[in-house]
């Protein structure tokens, strides 16, 4: 009819995108809030006769440099450690050196092989995961007795499992992180 504005669907899309930019302080502040999250994991009441909690923080900590590779600077696992280190009950300096050479190696690893995939990084972090674990129970001062380092199995196993599901919410985590958001001014 004449004079009645139209109402189709794209031009409906385009006018709720107006005057709408991304959140600095959300962009910013969600990789860091939800690793620290991560590393709180250990005050979770959970009673066990051996290790059996993940390292989530660190697993946060990968997660989010596979789904955004330049977001983190490199410098940023000595601070994340440290956080890490104060909650997981290991010796300080533990998470520092091993998140700094983890994301020293998830650099070198990415300027060799560019391309990714979800096998690939899943592969990488399996590695990560593993190295990471039985390095922080042989710096805690666990023998490399083999009937000691059997106990880190059940952690290992979950570790490398629940890497994905990890991975996924931390996909979820930036789809929220780039939200358009209205800007009032």
């Amino acid at each position: 009819m004449i004079g009645e504005r139209s109402r189709s669907p794209r031009r409906g899309r385009v006018g709720r995108t107006i005057n709408r930019d991304y959140s600095p302080f959300l962009a910013n502040a969600l990789p860091l809030a939800t690793i620290l999250a991560g590393s709180l994991a250990p005050m979770l009441p959970i009673i066990a006769t051996g290790p059996m909690v993940p390292p989530i923080g660190f697993m946060t900590f990968l997660a989010w440099r596979f789904v955004r590779p330049g977001l983190l600077p490199l410098w940023i696992g000595a601070p994340l450690g440290a956080f890490d280190d104060l909650f997981s009950g290991q010796p300080f300096g533990c998470a520092i050196m091993l998140w700094s050479l983890a994301m020293l190696g998830l650099e070198a690893l990415e300027a060799r092989f560019p391309w990714r995939g979800f096998w690939q990084d899943w592969i990488t972090a399996a590695g990560m995961l593993i190295a990471y674990v039985v390095l922080c129970a042989l710096l805690a001062g666990i023998g490399m007795v083999p009937r000691q380092l059997m106990l880190l199995i059940p952690q290992l196993l979950l570790s490398v499992l629940l890497f994905p599901i990890i991975a996924r919410m931390v996909a979820l985590f930036d789809r929220l992180r780039l939200r358009r958001v209205r800007i009032l001014r």
